[in-house]
């Protein structure tokens, strides 16, 4: 089970690259948005929240099994958020990389409620819904700018 844990939690060992983990577990939520793009919505909505609450308890586990809050070799949140950027939105090359792009900035500056959720939310919780909101954020605006026809 924990080496269950630990390869799902590290995005299948992405976690353990030495320069920017987070950044190549995100690049692991571009084959799950492919993935959930063919199905029915209801069954797509289905699975990302189920995905979801995995990504809740594998994190939750793999805190307790490295002794370490939030680690950095915990990319499935990554791969959450990067699936919801990129949620309903024709996938082109052009919208994939500004996914990508805006899931990463929206990811890294935490800007408000992102900070919160991270540091406020016990375990797997905190480690998770961060992503899923800088994911909300970067689908918005991808929606915006899709909306605006500015792609």
């Amino acid at each position: 089970m924990k080496f269950l844990i630990i390869a799902l939690a590290s995005g299948l060992g992405t976690g353990f690259l030495p320069w920017a983990p987070g950044t190549w577990g995100s690049l692991l939520g571009i084959p799950l948005a492919y993935a959930l793009a063919y199905p029915s919505k209801t069954l797509v909505l289905l699975s990302l929240t189920a995905f979801i609450f995995l990504a809740i308890w594998v994190s939750t586990q793999a805190e307790n099994v490295w002794q370490q809050k939030d680690s950095q070799k915990i990319v499935i949140d990554e791969i959450c958020g990067m699936a919801i950027a990129l949620l309903f939105i024709p996938l082109t090359l052009k919208t994939v990389v500004l996914a990508f792009l805006l899931f990463r900035l929206f990811d890294i500056t935490k800007f408000p409620p992102i900070s919160f959720l991270e540091r406020s939310l016990p375990g797997g919780w905190g480690v998770v819904l961060d992503d899923v909101m800088a994911g909300i954020y970067a689908r918005l605006f991808l929606g915006l700018l899709l909306y605006l026809k500015w792609l």
